[in-house]
C-alpha cells in the first residue's frame, strides 16, 4: 500500500487502464499505417468547420489556442508512438484550418450591404452571363463614384430589357433596387449570404428600365459564351439546356422542371462537370493519340507513347476545366485525373484514397470556404466511396477480369456498377437530406443507363458534332445528340414520377450531421475489422433524422410567409407565394405536395388584414395564431383584444407594445435578429437562423428604422 499504484488509488486505476489501452492502439495504428495519411484532410477541415460553428473572434482564436496547445501537449509527452504524431499534427492541422478560413474571409470577403435601398447606378461591367431559363441576364457590376456601396453586385436583367453593347468592360446607367444577399430564409435552407462574400457579392437587385450604355463593350464574348450562344442554337427543345451544361458547365439554360427531375432520379450529378465527364474526355483524347501515333512505325518503336498520350490527356482535362468555370467538382476531379496520369507514367496504381485525399487537401487550401457546401461533401463522399470499394479485398476479386461467357462477364459488370451506385447512394444519402432535406431511392437503377448513355453515346456525339461545326457538317451528330438527350431526359422524369423516388425529411441539426460524417469517414478510411465501430453512429443518426417530427410552424426572415402543418397537408397564409418561396417552406418542412391557403381552412376566420387560426399540435394542445397579411392599419381596441386571444401572433411589421400574446410575439424587429424560424409547438422548440452573437462578417442586421407610436398597428 505504500508504493503506487495503490488498490484504493482512483490515479492508480486510470494509470493501470491506460497501459493496458495505449499499446493495443498503438497497435492498431501501426496495422492502419498506411492509412493514417488520409485523415490529413480531416484535421484541415475540423478546422475550417470550427469556424463556421462558432460565433465571433474571441472563439476562433480561443480555438487555435486550444489546438495549438493540444499539439504542445502532445510533443512534450513522452514516447514516439504513431497516437502522439497524429495528435500533434491533427491539432496543427485543425489549427491551420481556422487561421486559413479566417484570413480569406478577412482579405478577400464582400461584405454585405447594410439595408436594401434605391440608386441611380453607373457602373462597369465584369461578367454577363445569360440564364434562357428564367428569361434574363445576370451581369457583375463594379459601381463607379458610389463609395457607400459594395464594389461588387449582381444585378439580373430581363431578356427584352438588355441593351445592345452589354458586355465585358461597358459602362451602364440604371436605376435598381439593392438588397443585402439573402441568408436562409428558415433554418435548414439555402444560405446564399455566405456564398455570396467568399464570391465578392455584397448586392443583388433587379435592373429598371431604361438602361443606358454610356461605353459599350469592346470585348468579344469569351469562349465558354460563344459556345454556350452555339449550342442553343443547334439543339431545340429542353435537350438544349443539357447539352449545353455537359459541354460548358452552365445550368443556366435548364428548365427548373427538367432540374427537379434530375434531382429526383439521382442523376443530377450528370449536369455538373465532375470526374465522369473529365475521365470521359481524358480517356477519349489518350484513346485518339494512341491510335493517331501508332500509324507511324518510327513513333510506335522509337517514342514513350503513353507519356505523350497522358500529356496530351493532361492538357486536354485543364482546358476543360477551365472552359467550365473552374468549379470545385470540376477542380477535383481534374486535380485527380492528373494524379492518376502521373501515376501512370511512373508506372505506379494511382486510383487510391491518398489520390482523394491529396485532391481535398489542394482544394481546401485553395478554396476551404467550400467544404461547407453541397458540391464538395458529395463530390469527395462519392469518389472515396467508390475507391474504398474497390480497394475492399472481395469486391476486387468479384470485379476483377476473368476468362468467362460473354453473359456472364456482362451480369458481372452490371452487378459491379449497381453495388457501386447503392453504396454511392448510401454514403450521399445524410449529405443530400442535411441540405436538400430529400435524398434519392432509385438512383443507383437510373444510373445503370445514364451512366453509359452519357459517357458512350451523348458525349462522343456532342464532341464530334462541335469537330464537324468547324467545317458546317455537324448538324447529323446534333441531331443524334438531341434523340439521345430526350431519351436521357424521358429516363428522368419516368424515375422522378414514382413515389418511391425520393426520402424526404424536415432540416437536420449540424450536430447530428457531423456525427454522421464522422461515422461516414470512420467506415471509409481504415482497412480493418475496427472501422465498423462507425457505423452505429450513422445508423442512429440517419433513423433519428427519419424519425423526428417536422415542424409545425415556419416563418421566413422577412415574416411575410407563414406556413403551418394542418392535418396531412400544410397551408401558406400569402397564397400568390412564388415557386421558390413555396419549395424552400415545402423542403425545410420535409413536405412534399401543394401548399394550400390558410384562408380556406375549416379553422381559419381571415379577413384582407388578418388572419386568424385555431390549430392542434401533435400533443392534442389547441394553439390559436394571428397572422397579418396586408399594410393597412388596423385599430388598436380591435387589434389589441385580438392579440390577447392569440398565443401567437405574426407580423411582417413592428408590433407595439400592447399586443401581447399568451406566448410568442414575431415581428419584424424579432425576426431582424434571429431570421427565419421554425416552431415545434408540442415540444415548445424554437429554431432560428440567426445565432445570438454571431459575428460572421456576411450577416447583416440592419436595426428596423424607429417610428412614433401609434394607436393603430
Amino acid at each position: 500500500m505504500a508504493f503506487e499504484p495503490r488498490q484504493t488509488s482512483y490515479r492508480g486505476r486510470i494509470v493501470t487502464h491506460a497501459a493496458r489501452i495505449f499499446p493495443k492502439l498503438e497497435t492498431w495504428l501501426e496495422t492502419e499505417r498506411e492509412q493514417v495519411a488520409l485523415w490529413a484532410p480531416v484535421g484541415l477541415g475540423a478546422g475550417i468547420i470550427a469556424w463556421f460553428l462558432l460565433l465571433n473572434p474571441a472563439q476562433w482564436l480561443a480555438f487555435c489556442c486550444f489546438a495549438l496547445g493540444v499539439a504542445a501537449l502532445g510533443a512534450l509527452s513522452p514516447g514516439s508512438g504513431r497516437l502522439r504524431h497524429i495528435l500533434i499534427a491533427g491539432a496543427v492541422l485543425a489549427a491551420i484550418g481556422c487561421l486559413l478560413i479566417w484570413g480569406k474571409a478577412a482579405l478577400l470577403g464582400q461584405p454585405p450591404l447594410a439595408r436594401a435601398t434605391f440608386v441611380d447606378m453607373t457602373a462597369r461591367v465584369q461578367s454577363v452571363r445569360a440564364v434562357p431559363a428564367q428569361d434574363m441576364v445576370r451581369a457583375m457590376l463594379r459601381p463607379l463614384d458610389a463609395p457607400a456601396l459594395p464594389t461588387m453586385v449582381r444585378v439580373n436583367i430581363p431578356v427584352e430589357d438588355v441593351p445592345d453593347g452589354l458586355g465585358k468592360g461597358a459602362v451602364i446607367r440604371f436605376r435598381t433596387r439593392l438588397m443585402p444577399p439573402a441568408p436562409p430564409a428558415v433554418p435548414g435552407a439555402y444560405d446564399f449570404a455566405a456564398r455570396a462574400y467568399f464570391q465578392g457579392i455584397g448586392a443583388t437587385g433587379k435592373a429598371l428600365k431604361p438602361i443606358t450604355v454610356l461605353e459599350p463593350t469592346r470585348e468579344a464574348p469569351p469562349l465558354r459564351a460563344r459556345l454556350f450562344a452555339h449550342i442553343l442554337e443547334q439543339v431545340e427543345g429542353p435537350a438544349e439546356g443539357i447539352a449545353v451544361a455537359l459541354a460548358t458547365g452552365d445550368q443556366g439554360a435548364i428548365s427548373e422542371a427538367d432540374a427537379e427531375a434530375m434531382r429526383r432520379s439521382g442523376l443530377a450529378h450528370l449536369l455538373s462537370i465532375s470526374g465522369l465527364h473529365v475521365t470521359a474526355l481524358i480517356g477519349a483524347t489518350i484513346f485518339l493519340l494512341m491510335r493517331v501515333m501508332a500509324i507511324s512505325r518510327r513513333a510506335a518503336l522509337d517514342l514513350p507513347l503513353m507519356l505523350i498520350a497522358a500529356g496530351g490527356g493532361a492538357l486536354v482535362g485543364i482546358g476543360y476545366t477551365w472552359l467550365t468555370g473552374a468549379e470545385v467538382p470540376t477542380v477535383r476531379s481534374c486535380i485527380a485525373a492528373l494524379l492518376v496520369l502521373g501515376g501512370l507514367a511512373l508506372g505506379r496504381d494511382a486510383i487510391t484514397l491518398r489520390l482523394v485525399a491529396t485532391g481535398a487537401l489542394i482544394v481546401l487550401l485553395l478554396w476551404p470556404e467550400s467544404l461547407v457546401g453541397p458540391s464538395f461533401q458529395m463530390s469527395f463522399a462519392a469518389v472515396t466511396a467508390i475507391v474504398a470499394l474497390a480497394e475492399h479485398r472481395r469486391f476486387r476479386a468479384f470485379a476483377a477480369a476473368r476468362e468467362e461467357h460473354w453473359l456472364r462477364k456482362c451480369a458481372r459488370a452490371l452487378a459491379v456498377t449497381l453495388a457501386t451506385g447503392l453504396v454511392v447512394e448510401l454514403v450521399l444519402m445524410p449529405i443530400a437530406l442535411f441540405h436538400f432535406h430529400k435524398a434519392g431511392l432509385l438512383g443507383a437503377f437510373a444510373n445503370l443507363i445514364a451512366i453509359p448513355l452519357t459517357t458512350f453515346v451523348v458525349m462522343p456525339l456532342e464532341v464530334l458534332a462541335l469537330l464537324f461545326d468547324l467545317a458546317g457538317l455537324g448538324a447529323p451528330f446534333w441531331w443524334m445528340t438531341g434523340h439521345a438527350l430526350d431519351l436521357l431526359l424521358a429516363l428522368a422524369h419516368g424515375v422522378a414520377a414514382s413515389p418511391l423516388a425520393t426520402l424526404l425529411a424536415p432540416a437536420m441539426r449540424p450536430g447530428l450531421f457531423g456525427m454522421v460524417i464522422a461515422g461516414l469517414l470512420w467506415c471509409l478510411l481504415w482497412r480493418t475489422r475496427w472501422r465498423w465501430l462507425g457505423l452505429p453512429p450513422v445508423v442512429v443518426g440517419v433513423a433519428l433524422v427519419l424519425s423526428a417530427p417536422s415542424p409545425d410552424l415556419l416563418v421566413t426572415g422577412d415574416g411575410r410567409h407563414v406556413a403551418i402543418r394542418s392535418g396531412g397537408g400544410m397551408a401558406i397564409l400569402r397564397d400568390r407565394a412564388g415557386d421558390y418561396v413555396r419549395d424552400t417552406l415545402s423542403e425545410s418542412a420535409g413536405y412534399e405536395g401543394d401548399l394550400s391557403a390558410i384562408a380556406d381552412l375549416p379553422t381559419a376566420r381571415c379577413s384582407t388584414d388578418l388572419c386568424a387560426l385555431n390549430a392542434t399540435d401533435a400533443a392534442g394542445r389547441a394553439w390559436r395564431l394571428l397572422m397579418t397579411r396586408s399594410d393597412m392599419l388596423i385599430e388598436r381596441p380591435v387589434f389589441e383584444q385580438a392579440c390577447a386571444q392569440s398565443d401567437i401572433v405574426i407580423s411582417d411589421r413592428r408590433l407595439p407594445r400592447w399586443c401581447r400574446p399568451r406566448w410568442l410575439r414575431i415581428d419584424r424587429w424579432l425576426l431582424a435578429r434571429t431570421g427565419g424560424l421554425s416552431i415545434s409547438l408540442a415540444q415548445g422548440e424554437v429554431h432560428t437562423v440567426h445565432r445570438p452573437g454571431d459575428e460572421h462578417p456576411w450577416i447583416a442586421t440592419p436595426q428596423p428604422r424607429k417610428r412614433r407610436p401609434s394607436r393603430q398597428l
